[in-house]
């Protein structure tokens, strides 16, 4: 819905006599509390902000069209994979991660890469980061991992100490912190960066087949990343760099794109893995399960509002659609819950309403009724099922997935063991894949950071974990740390 051209009014339609001036008693008098278009219009003003995502809060998106390459039929039943050139609506959702709605884009932190599916069996979303693994495995670390990269409580500053004494403690983050701290730590731009879906996934086919899939999106416009000096000039020149970029590129038509990759795993190989496949740690080596394209994704549309479709755009890894479901993966089924709940405080109740978040190849039908901007859509029809007055039915079939078999008492438990769980060995393996000037850059890089810190002992343990990822590696990080110090003590 567009303004008209008439005059100026109020929320209710009334015309507003006069938008420059506030009545009051008199020429010089106080103002009147009887001049609602102005306690209306500073009433509104006041409510205009909701809560900034705890995480996530900076971010830019925009609309796109998802288009299948490859046939995967043999994998997943879902209907928007269902057949080569089959095209789904999008919505892309990027943000850093640690930094509140105004910092600064380019900054080093992971990406996040939330998709929205606008498929024609409602909403498919696949909540992503540009890394292919994270710093912890279980989502009970979260609300901890988080707390030490926002602001301490004390200082009202991102600490050092806090940063890397989670970490050092922390080992699964190694591998991470490795990929956090070398070239791809501070991408160049939103377009120049790959995405990943991070998680495993399940597919399921029409058989009642089940597979482990973890999704890939290779930027078709290349790597480009910032160093730590150019990144720093760049986010104090211009804090909006990366949605100006992202904004500007779909004006002129240079629309970004994506090669949309799958790694599938049948799912008896699981068990026997020779690591736990659903650990967010760990990556799947490719010569063991090969990436195979599957489609592309391409961004052509920016949001008219940014408030309306960005800030309000909510995104939840609950939302499957039949043919794709959850796996065992602790962190993943922490987030199940995580981001509904979040949106529901932050957005409120009715937020799934709101254009950018509801169905658009679909309808949604369901009996939940009023709350917090309830629009009044389901007028007088029956609020409960089942009834007799031809409300939507529950569906008996097939469900979205397959079950998943499990076993054993309930508990707090540890992953199931597979001979090569480790928290060290992937980070050491990807050390050992850069070139001499990366690795060069990734010791700068961390040494900087870690040579901040003022425990005793945190920097110490921080580095020992390196060095159980790659001798090398922690060598020369201890010896880079310490010639900072003795600068800053000099």
């Amino acid at each position: 819905m567009t303004q008209g051209q008439g005059p100026l009014t109020t929320e209710a339609g009334a015309p507003v006599a006069d938008n420059q001036n506030s009545e009051s008693a008199g020429v010089g008098g106080p103002v009147l509390v009887q001049d609602q278009s102005l306690l209306e219009k500073l009433a509104h003003f006041n409510r205009e902000r909701i809560p900034e995502r705890v995480v996530h809060a900076r971010g830019a998106g925009a609309y796109g069209t998802f288009t299948v390459t490859a046939d995967v039929s043999r994998w997943t039943r879902a209907r928007f994979l269902s057949e080569v050139g089959k095209r789904t609506e999008t919505f892309l959702r990027f943000s850093t991660v640690a930094g509140n709605l105004g910092a600064a884009d380019a900054v080093r932190d992971p990406r996040g890469f939330a998709l929205e599916f606008y498929t024609e069996d409602g909403n498919y979303d696949l909540v992503g980061n540009n890394t292919p693994v994270f710093f912890i495995k279980d989502a009970i670390k979260f609300p901890d991992f988080i707390h030490t990269q926002k602001r301490d409580p004390y200082t009202g500053s991102q600490e050092p100490d806090n940063v890397w004494d989670f970490w050092g403690l922390s080992p699964e983050s190694t591998h991470q912190v490795t990929w956090l701290f070398g070239d791809r730590g501070i991408p160049a731009s939103y377009r120049h960066m790959n995405g990943y879906g991070s998680h495993t996934y399940q597919w399921n086919n029409a058989a009642g087949e089940t597979f482990w899939v973890k999704y890939h999106f290779k930027t078709d416009q290349g790597i480009r990343t910032l160093t730590a000096e150019e990144a720093a000039r760049l986010a104090g020149a211009d804090p909006d760099s990366h949605q100006r970029d992202l904004r500007e590129a779909i004006e002129r038509g240079e629309y970004p794109s994506w090669t949309v990759q799958a790694q599938i795993m049948p799912a008896a190989d699981a068990g026997h893995y020779r690591f736990n496949p659903f650990d967010l740690t760990k990556v799947w080596p490719h010569e063991d399960y090969p990436p195979i394209e599957i489609g592309r994704l391409e961004l052509n549309r920016n949001p008219q509002n940014v408030f309306a479709e960005v800030e309000q755009s909510v995104f939840s890894p609950a939302h499957f659609v039949p043919g794709i479901g959850p796996s065992p993966d602790k962190m993943l089924q922490g987030r199940l819950f995580a981001y509904g709940d979040a949106h529901r405080y932050r957005v409120g109740i009715n937020a799934d309403h709101l254009p950018v978040n509801r169905p658009h190849a679909a309808e949604a039908r369901t009996y939940s009724r009023d709350g917090f901007l309830y629009d009044g859509r389901h007028a007088g029809t029956k609020n409960y099922e089942p009834n007799s007055f031809g409300g939507p039915p529950a569906q008996t079939g097939q469900p979205l997935w397959q079950p998943t078999g499990v076993s054993g008492a309930t508990g707090t438990h540890e992953a199931p063991a597979h001979p090569e769980d480790d928290d060290f060995v992937q980070a050491g393996t990807l050390y050992r894949l850069m070139p001499e000037d990366a690795k060069d850059r990734l010791i700068t890089n961390l040494a900087d950071s870690i040579s901040g810190v003022s425990r005793d002992g945190i920097a110490e343990r921080a580095i020992a974990n390196f060095r159980k990822a790659d001798g090398d590696f922690g060598k020369r990080l201890e010896e880079a740390v310490a010639l900072r110090r003795a600068k800053r003590a000099a």
